[in-house]
């Protein structure tokens, strides 16, 4: 209008100008902004085991104040073996791990597993157990030839009013070199503790080494008792006040949803922040769907990689810190590219609008507009691949 009614320029001069801003204010590199680095930045993870099931995982990564580590299979390699056999007055050890391995043959925790693997060592044929009855976050109870055992925690000895003072010593020792124990009673009574030795992956040190310099505090969250955690705990360089012991598997998520709020116990204060939980477990899904990102082990089970955000696909937890530096980089790239397709649209819009006409008789055509709109719609793209560049 300008153009036609006030320069006088003629009616050919306004459509020119006005097919140029409609041309070059096409907001193509806006819109390709964000997506093309997303994809470019779901790819790079892929290639170096990360697989991010989604944009909303890969934008929130950066912004992650804690992660919290699930100890067994995560940690730790998930394949404990059978360390000591402790028994109680005249009782003999092969007994007391033949009751242990037959109550506990049939289940499929990495802890039955290596007692039952350990007394197929020794050769035993193991009985059948009636009345099975699995207590969470305790231990299991059975009856065997006639007598009821329970097998498991220092809770569940407590719970059933068995009396084990005469093991004490020894159990806090093994819990002390970072073995998990389980005491067996027989009818109430006493009879020993099997002590089961889980080590922890060679990489779970480096792994929070590397997330301390990134500004990210790590715990570690199990069902060991408090002693057992922290041996681990210490061997993974988490500081003894980030181990959360004696947790239920029900109880997980609640830890996530209190860190997330901010939690003061006693001199432990921890600020609100962005939680990930890394798990393998089915027990650990809730935590992992209520965290701001579930990060599941490739190893784990089908439910964890369902519920998980992100699956470290090689079991490696240097995968973690790998996570959140991909996510900083796409994050940097999305704002590169906002602010060259920004940058474009506000000087190229004023200058086809024909603002540089009067002064320098400069003109923007429709063609030149519609390539200067393809150029900067390709600059963003060749931006963000130049992302798969970058080592994570």
């Amino acid at each position: 209008t300008y153009w036609v009614v006030l320069a006088k320029l003629g009616l050919g001069f306004g459509i020119i100008t006005a097919v140029s801003v409609l041309v070059i204010a096409c907001p193509c590199a806006l819109g390709l902004a964000t997506p093309t680095a997303i994809m470019v930045g779901t790819g790079l993870g892929a290639r170096a085991g990360i697989l991010i099931k989604g944009g909303e995982a890969l934008e929130t990564a950066h912004k992650l104040k804690y992660v919290l580590f699930d100890k067994t299979g995560t940690i730790t390699h998930g394949k404990p073996v059978l360390t000591d056999i402790i028994v109680a007055g005249t009782h003999k050890k092969d007994d007391v791990l033949f009751v242990a391995a037959s109550i506990e043959h049939g289940s499929e925790h990495p802890l039955a597993d290596a007692i039952v693997e350990h007394a197929k060592k020794k050769k035993m044929t193991l009985k059948k157990t009636t009345h099975f009855t699995a207590i969470p976050g305790h231990g299991i109870s059975a009856t065997l030839e006639k007598h009821k055992f329970v097998f498991g925690n220092e809770k569940l000895m407590k719970k059933e009013g068995v009396e084990y003072s005469k093991l004490k010593k020894e159990l806090h020792r093994l819990e002390s070199e970072g073995k998990t124990s389980m005491f067996l009673a027989r009818n109430k009574k006493i009879v020993g503790i099997i002590a089961v030795a889980d080590t922890i992956k060679e990489t779970s040190s480096e792994a929070v080494k590397k997330l301390r310099k990134m500004g990210v505090t790590s715990f570690m969250i199990t069902g060991d008792n408090e002693r057992t955690a922290k041996a681990i705990a210490k061997q993974a360089g988490i500081g003894p006040n980030n181990v959360f012991a004696d947790v239920l598997p029900e109880d997980k998520a609640a830890y996530v949803k209190k860190l997330q709020a901010g939690w003061t116990e006693g001199k432990k204060h921890f600020p609100a922040g962005r939680v990930a939980m890394v798990g393998d477990g089915i027990n650990d899904s809730p935590a992992l769907a209520q965290a701001d990102i579930g990060i599941a082990m490739g190893s784990g089970t089908d439910v964890a990689m369902e519920t998980g955000d992100v699956v470290l696909m090689k079991d490696d937890l240097r995968d973690v810190p790998r996570a959140i530096r991909l996510s900083k980089l796409t994050m940097n790239k999305i704002k590169q590219n906002l602010f060259w397709a920004f940058i474009y649209n506000t000087l190229g819009v004023p200058i086809a609008a024909g603002v540089l006409y009067p002064a320098f008789g400069m003109l923007l055509s429709p063609i030149l507009a519609g390539g200067a709109m393809a150029l900067s719609s390709v600059s963003v793209v060749t931006n963000s691949l130049l992302l798969k560049t970058k080592k994570l």
